[in-house]
């Protein structure tokens, strides 16, 4: 037997209809079915956390569950720098020198 498990239950899934420690007779259904749960709740669930499915020890995978890098920030385009969306810095990945800007703080190059 092939058990797909959750890493941790967060809110959305424990309101949701799906369930937590599904067995499967196959290592092909336990691994269909962990990724495309974890594709369904990354559709459906409220955005805060990603989730994306793991072969673990045994015969389990896991399904994890990660902070939504964009969703914390709120911000779309996911700058996670403290400066956040409604910066007008001019800066590229391309700058020869990292310039730390006293308004940002954080000398993650934006100047």
């Amino acid at each position: 037997m092939y058990t797909v498990q959750m890493e941790k239950e967060c809110a959305c899934f424990s309101k949701s209809e799906y369930t937590n420690n599904n067995t499967f007779e196959t290592q092909q259904d336990a691994y269909a079915y962990a990724n495309v749960l974890a594709e369904l709740m990354n559709e459906e669930f409220c955005g805060k956390h990603t989730f994306y499915s793991q072969i673990a020890e045994g015969n389990n995978f896991v399904i994890r569950v990660a902070i939504n890098a964009t969703f914390v920030s709120g911000c779309s385009t996911g700058v996670s720098c403290d400066v956040g969306c409604e910066s007008t810095d001019d800066w590229t990945l391309e700058a020869t020198e990292n310039v730390k800007d006293e308004s940002c703080g954080t000398g993650c190059g934006c100047a």
